[in-house]
């Protein structure tokens, strides 16, 4: 609250006597428009009065609020948290009455599908409008889901080569760039196999990207990868990470497709790095809550040396391998 002085109260009222003055401020104190700050002390006048106000600010009527919330908007936006709260109300009616119109428009009509961004324009005219937290919570405050707005996230599209279209085929998921590129390279170059298996199309994972992107594969891909007649293959660093991402990636795919681990290449990491005498250390971020899912498709062998590396928090990297050793078997 604002404070005011006597003098302040009283201005352009200078020519009423005193009684005049304490008939107008015994008013505004009788009407709750102003309370007496005590501290201040008195005037020493008969009949005395505080030298200083605190002004109270009048309340806004908020029944056309109330009213608008009960009766016009459309009943799929729930009200119950605006009538609690319609100071929000308020603040965020604009916003709500852009959703109100969207709705009505929509109501009897085939909802497209659209991206985050497009219906976010769409509605409020601000593409950016949903990813941001005020978005978020007004369609919160109004129940709303994404689901009833009929949208879908949008995810980095996948990157791949496709040596051949032939269906049925084995796709090969690598994890780093490098990798990608090489064995990209060694295909264009007239190769058919990597590691003794035909592979046909080669898909960069971009570390843990892969795992975002496959959740629409069916619809960021050429029709004859989603074959179902196609096997799937991962090929990623022998370290904590690189199985973690294979295990999600295992899970998010289930039960339509199985991945596998592209085991011959994987075995030609470990025999390379059999003549390093250092390798490199793991990163100490990394999750090593890792299972055994990704151990069973090795002989016993392998993977006693696969675990004997990580044990020792070291890791072989993808780029351990290159152009010159993907023809082996």
């Amino acid at each position: 609250m604002k404070r005011a002085t006597f003098e302040d109260l009283l201005a352009g009222k200078r020519q009423l006597d005193y009684r005049q003055q304490y008939a107008y401020i015994t008013g505004l104190l009788e009407a709750g428009r102003i309370r007496p700050l005590k501290a201040s002390g008195k005037n020493g006048k008969k009949p005395a009065l505080y030298r200083e106000y605190w002004l109270v600010e009048e309340k806004e009527d908020i029944s056309p609020l109330l009213e608008e919330l009960r009766y016009r908007l459309v009943p799929s936006i729930s009200i119950d948290y605006y009538l609690a709260h319609p100071e929000v109300y308020g603040q965020e009616r604009f916003w709500v009455l852009l959703l109100d119109a969207w709705l009505r428009e929509k109501k009897d009509g085939y909802l497209y599908p659209e991206s985050v961004n497009e219906r976010s324009f769409e509605i409020w005219g601000r593409e950016k409008f949903l990813t941001k937290e005020q978005g978020k919570k007004i369609l919160k405050h109004c129940g709303i889901s994404m689901e009833e707005l009929g949208i879908y996230e949008t995810t980095e599209p996948l990157s791949y080569y496709a040596h051949t279209r032939t269906v049925p085929q084995n796709l090969l998921i690598l994890e780093n760039k490098d990798t990608f590129y090489s064995m990209r390279l060694h295909l264009l170059n007239g190769q058919e196999r990597i590691f003794g298996m035909p592979v046909c199309t080669l898909i960069y994972g971009a570390g843990k990207g892969i795992l975002r992107s496959f959740q629409d594969f069916d619809l960021c891909v050429e029709p004859y990868m989603t074959d179902k007649r196609n096997r799937i293959w991962y090929f990623g660093d022998l370290d904590y990470e690189g199985i973690g991402i294979w295990e999600k990636l295992s899970e998010l795919c289930q039960p339509r497709r199985e991945i596998h681990p592209f085991c011959p290449a994987y075995a030609a990491m470990l025999q390379k790095a059999g003549r390093i005498k250092l390798l490199p250390t793991t990163k100490e971020q990394q999750n090593r809550n890792i299972g055994d899912g990704f151990f069973r498709f090795f002989p016993k062998d392998t993977v006693e040396q696969m675990k004997q590396i990580l044990e020792k928090d070291t890791y072989i990297p993808q780029e351990i391998l290159n152009i010159t050793d993907f023809g082996g078997i």
